[in-house]
């Protein structure tokens, strides 16, 4: 096992590795942006370097600085989080080739993963339904000819995308031009990858993902799904485990096509199969996430399994034991709180913490790296904690959601808990037949209440 790991990320996440190392008795040490001075995640690890300013590019993505810190502490492994170089094959390579351990999937089969396009042949090949589609598109003739095959309304997608990003709705041929020159653009900006390839664009559907963990020996266990459907902009609001609106068949053949999709690139590690399910409840692969996703915690509270200390076991060659007989009980339910207005085009927020009370009770858990006093910085994803409650049913989780919800106060910027509190009141998502689009189609954002009307 390791004795010393660098954690190369920030946030609520750095904070949730930490914890998990020093639970397991391993010294931590992480890496911070002059920004970043006061967060959480450098008073609680063993020892904290600064790699650069504010700036992401230069700091939290600096890969030579990180190597060379892992380097000087002796540091046997590093732990990428979510985001940032999690998904980075180049970093991963670079681990490897500094004999530092990635923890995480190799570095080939990341890269291989991080190409969505040539993800799609994979699963072709290993008997895994993908949503039609065309492979990559060269150009806009290339593009007039693939949409003709597939036909209106279809997606234009980043082939290195993830987040939501590089993603184009096309609903007619006169969008078409536009929509392929601003997603190619995006993608080039986002990813330092332009090219993009098409998928028939299926609608009303469900995201449902399968979290999957194997280790080096070739095992690989399903540690059932999660409901990702409260979605803006293909960007995940709330999840929860296991899903409302399918069956223990479907579930099981989801779960099967998920090992197919593991075992046919031989992965190691904690990843996200990550579907579509339609109407008549056929199932298509979309991507698969190399990482630990932000929405674990549902997971491991309805299979009392800590993924992260999971993640490190695997990384350090330990082999899959007790979940032979593991299953999944009770409902959890997770609220991503982020600083942010929703009822102004969700514009982002920064500034002081001036007041911050995080509730309590069973079963109740609030990942952050927020403190009284803090600052939340303009240079980074708005998300500043998770809100998770577990119960025994799905209407019990609800009711403590937003019980959670109505206790947590962050006063000092804008947030995002009015939204949730009215989300988790729509009858439909009491139903859970809700979809992908339920954002787009209610008038929720239209709406301006005080929590307190709310609770």
């Amino acid at each position: 096992m390791f004795t010393k790991i660098l954690i190369a990320n920030r946030g609520e996440i750095a904070v949730r590795i930490i914890r998990a190392c020093r639970e397991m008795g391993i010294l931590t040490v992480t890496v911070f942006s002059e920004a970043d001075r006061d967060s959480m995640h450098v008073s609680l690890a063993d020892e904290a370097y600064c790699i650069g300013p504010p700036q992401i590019k230069d700091s939290y993505l600096n890969m030579s600085a990180i190597i060379t810190v892992a380097a000087a502490t002796g540091a046997q492994a590093i732990h990428p989080g979510y985001g940032l170089l999690a998904e980075n094959a180049k970093f991963a390579a670079l681990c490897e080739q500094c004999g530092i351990v990635f923890i995480g999937p190799r570095s080939q089969t990341i890269k291989e993963l991080g190409d969505k396009n040539a993800a799609r042949g994979i699963m072709v090949k290993a008997g895994v339904p993908v949503v039609p589609g065309w492979d990559l598109i060269h150009d806009l003739t290339d593009a007039e000819k693939a949409a003709k095959k597939l036909g209106y309304p279809l997606l234009i997608k980043a082939r290195a995308g993830g987040g939501g990003r590089g993603i184009r709705l096309v609903s007619s041929p006169s969008e078409l031009e536009k929509s392929f020159l601003s997603a190619c653009a995006e993608a080039k900006s986002a990813f330092g990858d332009g090219s993009v390839y098409m998928e028939k664009f299926l609608s009303p559907v469900k995201h449902i993902e399968m979290q999957m963990l194997c280790d080096t020996e070739g095992n690989a266990v399903c540690l059932g799904e999660r409901e990702c459907s409260i979605q803006r902009k293909s960007q995940k609001l709330i999840e929860e485990s296991p899903s409302p609106s399918i069956s223990q068949t479907l579930r099981e053949q989801m779960q099967e096509a998920a090992i197919k999709a593991v075992k046919a690139v031989n992965y190691t590690g904690v990843g996200t199969v990550e579907f579509l399910l339609d109407q008549d409840k056929n199932f298509y692969f979309i991507e698969m996430n190399t990482r630990l996703q932000v929405e674990h915690p549902v997971t491991e509270m309805v299979t009392d399994v800590d993924l992260v200390k999971w993640q490190i076991r695997v990384a350090a060659g330990v082999p899959l034991a007790g979940f032979d007989n593991y299953a999944i009980k009770g409902h959890a339910i997770e609220c991503r709180i982020n600083a942010e207005n929703p009822f102004a085009g969700f514009r982002a927020s920064s500034g002081r913490i001036t007041n911050l009370h995080i509730p309590g009770g069973a079963f109740v858990r609030f990942d952050t790296a927020i403190y009284q006093n803090c600052v939340i910085s303009p240079y980074y994803d708005s998300m500043i904690g998770k809100l998770i409650v577990y119960a025994g049913t799905r209407e019990e989780a609800i009711r403590k959601m937003r019980t959670a919800l109505c206790e947590l106060i962050i006063e000092g910027v804008d947030h995002n808990i009015e939204l949730h509190l009215e989300i988790l009141s729509d009858p439909l998502f009491v139903s859970g037949d809700y979809t992908t689009d339920f954002i787009e189609k209610s008038d929720i954002l239209r709406k301006k209440v005080k929590v307190g009307e709310l609770c």
